[in-house]
């Protein structure tokens, strides 16, 4: 029966007024049809209303698995609406409308829909009609929420310059020491939080680099795509000069021909040691820079690459910019210290002089013949010779730690930091940036668009950024010691300036206070650049002076660069900066501070 045939038939029997037991039955039967009318569009509403949560059960579900992938959020939203739909069954998605409010960007967090469906009863409008009363259209809402699973990338960069073998401040042990014990407790602590997590994949991953001077990208990875293998940088050849071998023209059977921005081995001198045609760059001097065994033969390289690296030149030493061969300047240099001439008081003259012994000392050091020229005895060690300046362990990139094997590998990489050279924290803060990256150099993060993730930087130094001066007569004007910046005397491409002076307002002159206060800019650019792409930073300062010179700068500096807490607020109620002021003796606590901070980045339903 229809719902108008339904109505005719009621209106008809209520006009009937014959007898008394009529008008007594349609006293009795107008409750009793309510009670009806009520009983069955509740049912009915209860089947739609169960219908609708089952819908925006599964819309939650699959939209927050779209969310992780990396959607926009206009495709989430579109996304989310077409979901629901399809999962309506008969009830028609006009009726219902959709809301979703979606997490943070920043990791995380809840994604909350709620939808509200409209409900035109069968047969209660009809009681209302019968009543008197406007036929109103009922609604009902409904609502769930998806915790979404929190995973977190961490970067452990970790001071290990020379001063970190000192005792920490009221605790008698030397600070490597004591930051190795507290970095080895955080990762225990952060296994843990990981071993809540089964149904995720890698859930708590940990990076390590060690920094002083420089950084140590591994010399397993010479061959990488990332590094200039063939020479195109515009820094490769900043202190070397290939033209002293010569043109076609001057010396045909062994001379250095420019192709591409390229230098090329062209003679068949070259091929007597392999290289006739080749690219020639400083792995190519680390190869075939050998020992003189004294019977006229020479055996191994002095020395092989240590790993370390140059500092891109700006922007891209404090971006992380993708390294492109389509892009030289993005490429990484391997670190080569030039010898250094034999005349003066130089700081790292390691092989011996080629004559004539009357030119300059710029000339003496530029000049590459001497390698294939002159013979030399020695080998060097770690750090010294054509690796000076290189003193650090190399990089760990991220291990899941909700692995024994991933734990082992961290606690190892930290038992070996040895404490040895200057201080270079933005270097160090750059390739804990690479690190935690979806891109080359290092390709364990997850992806940047990816929600749900968050990727931490912490940063613990002991002292102020240090780029030195010669401390003999710099008769080769190199205006510093060879470092990641290369030589502080020598101008970057056409710019006019310095490397370690770019894109700072530091006066170009050469001193060690100048050198610091450049460097502590562009941690201030690095830091700005890093937490705009949403890496959270934390930063320690250990035994550093708040009151003094160069060391207040330092604790300002990683004081103004770390992020604000998500949970932890200050006595006026506003979030507190994620920077701890260590000593030795409270360094320990304070990591466990930082442990109990990347637990609460955790969220787990």
């Amino acid at each position: 029966m229809t719902r108008q045939s339904l109505f005719s038939l009621i209106r008809a029997f209520l006009k009937d007024t014959s007898g008394n037991y009529a008008l007594m039955t349609v006293i009795a039967a107008v409750p009793l049809f309510g009670a009806v009318a009520l009983a069955v569009d509740y049912s009915e509403m209860s089947r739609e209303r169960q219908m609708t949560l089952n819908a925006l059960d599964a819309s939650g579900i699959a939209t927050a698995r779209r969310l992780l992938e990396g959607a926009s959020e206009l495709e989430v939203r579109k996304y989310a609406r077409q979901f629901f739909d399809a999962n309506l069954g008969n009830i028609n998605p006009n009726r219902a409308t959709l809301k979703v409010d979606l997490p943070g960007q920043g990791g995380g967090g809840t994604l909350k829909m709620s939808a509200d469906l409209s409900y035109d009863p069968v047969f209660f409008g009809t009681f209302q009609s019968l009543m008197g009363k406007q036929r109103t259209p009922l609604s009902f809402a409904a609502a769930t929420e998806v915790k979404l699973k929190n995973t977190i990338e961490v970067a452990l960069v970790l001071d290990n310059s020379g001063s970190m073998g000192d005792r920490g401040r009221g605790s008698g042990r030397q600070r490597l020491d004591i930051l190795k014990d507290a970095a080895k407790e955080l990762v225990d602590t952060m296994a843990a939080e990981s071993g809540k997590m089964k149904q995720v994949d890698k859930p708590v991953q940990i990076g390590l680099v060690p920094f002083s001077a420089s950084v140590n990208v591994g010399p397993d990875n010479r061959y990488e795509s990332w590094m200039d293998r063939n020479g195109l940088s515009p820094i490769h050849h900043e202190n070397f000069d290939w033209s002293s071998f010569g043109t076609r023209a001057s010396s045909p059977n062994m001379y250095v021909e420019d192709v591409n921005g390229a230098k090329r081995a062209r003679g068949r001198y070259w091929a007597e040691v392999g290289l006739e045609n080749a690219y020639l760059t400083r792995f190519t001097l680390f190869d075939y820079v050998r020992r003189y065994t004294g019977q006229g033969n020479t055996t191994a390289p002095v020395a092989t690459w240590g790993g370390c690296v140059e500092t891109r030149p700006y922007p891209y030493n404090v971006t992380d910019a993708a390294a492109s061969q389509n892009n030289p300047a993005t490429l990484f240099v391997p670190m080569f210290a030039p010898d250094e001439a034999d005349i003066g008081r130089a700081a790292n003259s390691w092989w011996p002089d080629y004559a004539p012994d009357d030119r300059s000392a710029p000339d003496r050091q530029r000049d590459l013949t001497k390698f294939i020229n002159v013979s030399h005895g020695n080998g060097f060690s770690a750090g010294s010779g054509p690796n000076y300046g290189c003193t650090t362990t190399p990089i760990l990139p991220l291990k899941d730690v909700g692995t024994t094997a991933g734990i082992d590998e961290v606690k190892s990489a930290i038992d070996a930091m040895r404490a040895n050279g200057n201080t270079n924290t933005p270097e160090g803060m750059a390739w804990g940036w690479r690190v935690l990256s979806s891109q080359a150099p290092f390709t364990g993060g997850r992806s940047e668009a990816e929600r749900g993730n968050d990727k931490v930087l912490i940063v613990l130094t002991d002292g102020a950024n240090t780029y030195f001066t010669p401390s003999g007569d710099d008769l080769a004007r190199n205006r510093s010691t060879y470092g990641s910046y290369g030589y502080a005397g020598k101008n970057y491409s056409n710019t006019g300036k310095p490397r370690i002076f770019l894109n700072t307002t530091v006066s170009t002159s050469f001193s060690n206070s100048n050198y610091t206060k450049a460097l502590n800019q562009q941690f201030d650019t690095l830091c700005a650049n890093a937490k705009r792409a949403n890496i959270i930073v934390m930063t320690v300062a250990l035994d550093l002076d708040a009151r003094s010179g160069a060391e207040k700068a330092q604790v300002d500096a990683l004081k103004a660069c770390s992020s604000e807490s998500r949970f932890r607020k200050d006595a006026q109620g506003n979030p507190e900066k994620l920077f701890w002021n260590s000593t030795g003796a409270t360094l320990a606590d304070d990591f466990k501070r930082i442990a109990d901070e990347l637990s609460n980045l955790r969220i787990v339903s």
